[in-house]
């Protein structure tokens, strides 16, 4: 039957291959201790203070081999929990250090970082869950990989995605469907939810990529931290991507940890490597320890607190997180001020068009024949097809039967736009982008608080009616701002439930596709955290303002835990 359907075959041939070769170096791994359970000195690494850590790797008083097995294990043990790796390059990294190409002098020495697996490693495939990319693999480290190997840091695995990039899901034909780490019927968050679900299973520090929110929402669903970092603080070349050119909604390669203190450090000690050295769109900004000392010792924050985008007010338990953080900082001492910021749906009207200007031909080209599809751009892409007068026809019934003019107006111009038009869409971006520049200046804040999404992790395959409901991270893609994620709780089935004659049908059309997926029961446990949001270029202050909101948590007893290395811990407020 191969001679019918030639390209199907060949699809499924190359992604069994991919998963057979993954199989065989998990089975390498296994044989060498990796499926045994932690030992205490495994587990004290693991929990180890990062800079004792490099100090010690340093001075040689531990062998930073040790570190690369005790990461191994780690990595082993959350694949089998939650197919959050896709390659395994332990054997690699191990040689890599045997043969000097690790600076051990370097700010990370001997520290392990997991990458999302777009990312280019020599002589490893970055696949992005498309089977077409199978064997792209280049011969040398693209610039993110030798930035991190001469600040002493070692790649050790590549991480799981969705097939497009463009999903708060992960999952793809070649490696399979990623799971979230506290709930296995839900996702990790996308599209660097193989990252976040490393990472929460003891996993250290990764790096991922973010163009609507996609460091950002998995660190939410999954409950770790990062920042999404303003274009030009971070490298961008030697990455394979589903959208080569998109330039209208950049997407930024950024840092996700395990802890607020690893992050902090490893940003930091990324930019002192001054990485513009590196990568030609890197600007040359060395690390400001002024301002994040300004800003780790300011007394009172004046705290713009965004409780909605007025497109999908967030759920009870995202409402919650908020307002649990509300009163910490109150507590602390400092100031919130209500705002009234320009429209937020305007940015996902605007991201939503150039993101997609091409009609969605580019990350369909690299399909094979019989691919999966995620559910969320499948829709994207389904409705770039309808007809234009069938879709007008149905625009007029949106907005004026079903009286939604949200989701009206976001279908109105689906569809693929010519040069002049992006050219139009860029020009009211940069208008859209000054209304903010000059709302901020007079607003005298010093960062924004505001939900990372309307609801926690959503259900497998849930992005089908889940994919417009991206506001709350696309904004800040919009305006290239800086903005960080912590947790702060977990969902709780009677505090969070919906109240009593909720009535998901007075929502707008994006609204609905959110609340449709909300259930305080089946997602009880789940993490939720909130958005730190500063202006762009201000990743210092943005890290120093993490660090007084986790403390005022802290302070009142609600900072997050954890999951427990050995798996048997609890994770909560």
């Amino acid at each position: 039957m191969s001679f019918l359907f030639p390209g199907y075959y060949k699809h499924w041939r190359a992604c069994y291959s991919k998963q057979a070769e993954r199989e065989e170096r998990i089975e390498q791994l296994k044989g060498e201790g990796c499926g045994r359970p932690f030992t205490p000195g495994e587990a004290q690494i693991i929990e180890g203070d990062i800079a004792q850590l490099v100090k010690d790797v340093q001075s040689r008083s531990i062998d930073p081999h040790d570190i690369l097995n005790a990461y191994a294990k780690v990595a082993v043990k959350a694949q089998e929990k939650t197919n959050c790796v896709t390659e395994f390059m332990v054997s690699a990294a191990h040689q890599w250090l045997r043969d000097g190409d690790i600076n051990l002098q370097g700010p990370l020495a001997g520290i392990p970082i997991s990458l999302k697996d777009n990312i280019s490693v020599g002589a490893f495939d970055a696949t992005v869950g498309y089977s077409t990319f199978i064997g792209n693999k280049e011969p040398q480290d693209g610039p993110m990989v030798r930035l991190l190997k001469d600040a002493g840091a070692i790649p050790y695995v590549k991480t799981n995605l969705p097939i497009t990039l463009l999903s708060f899901e992960s999952t793809n034909d070649v490696w399979g469907r990623c799971t979230n780490p506290h709930n296995e019927k839900y996702s990790p968050g996308g599209s660097t939810g193989g990252e976040a679900a490393l990472i929460a299973l003891g996993g250290r520090i990764g790096i991922g990529s973010d163009v609507a929110g996609s460091v950002r929402v998995p660190a939410h669903f999954s409950g770790i931290y990062t920042i999404r970092c303003s274009t030009g603080r971070w490298p961008k070349h030697g990455m394979c991507t589903s959208m080569p050119g998109q330039e209208g909604v950049p997407s930024v390669y950024s840092p996700m940890a395990r802890t607020l203190k690893d992050l902090q450090y490893f940003s930091k000690s990324l930019i002192q490597m001054e990485p513009w050295k590196y990568d030609c769109s890197v600007h040359p900004l060395a690390w400001r320890e002024d301002v994040a000392e300004e800003y780790r010792n300011k007394q009172t924050l004046r705290v713009g607190i965004m409780r909605t985008d007025n497109v999908v007010d967030p759920s009870p338990a995202c409402r919650r997180a908020l307002e649990t953080v509300e009163s910490a900082l109150r507590e602390a001492g400092h100031t919130i001020v209500e705002i009234d910021p320009p429209s937020p749906y305007e940015a996902l009207y605007l991201g939503s068009q150039l993101l997609n200007a091409d009609g969605c031909q580019t990350f369909k080209s690299f399909f094979n024949t019989g691919e999966w599809e995620d559910p969320g751009a499948r829709q994207m892409s389904f409705l770039m097809s309808i007809p234009r007068p069938l879709k007008y026809m149905y625009y007029l019934w949106v907005k004026y039967v079903r009286r939604d003019p949200i989701w009206a107006d976001l279908v109105r111009n689906w569809h693929p736009k010519t040069a002049a038009e992006n050219w139009q869409l860029v020009s009211r971006r940069e208008a859209y982008r000054l209304k903010w520049f000059q709302w901020w200046n007079s607003a005298d804040v010093d960062c924004l608080l505001t939900p990372p999404n309307a609801t926690p992790a959503v259900p497998h395959d849930g992005m089908r009616d889940a994919v417009s409901s991206c506001g709350y991270t696309f904004l800040f893609n919009v305006l290239d701002y800086a903005s960080g994620i912590l947790p702060v709780l977990t969902v709780d089935r009677d505090a969070d439930r919906l109240p009593r004659g909720f009535n998901i049908r007075s929502l707008n059309g994006v609204a609905q596709g959110a609340y449709k997926l909300y259930d305080a029961d089946a997602m009880h446990g789940l993490p939720v955290g909130v958005q730190i949001v500063g202006r762009r270029l201000e990743e210092e202050k943005v890290l120093s303002i993490m660090g007084t909101v986790e403390e005022a948590l802290r302070r009142q007893g609600k900072q997050y835990r954890q999951v427990d290395i050995t798996g048997e811990g609890k994770a909560g407020a």
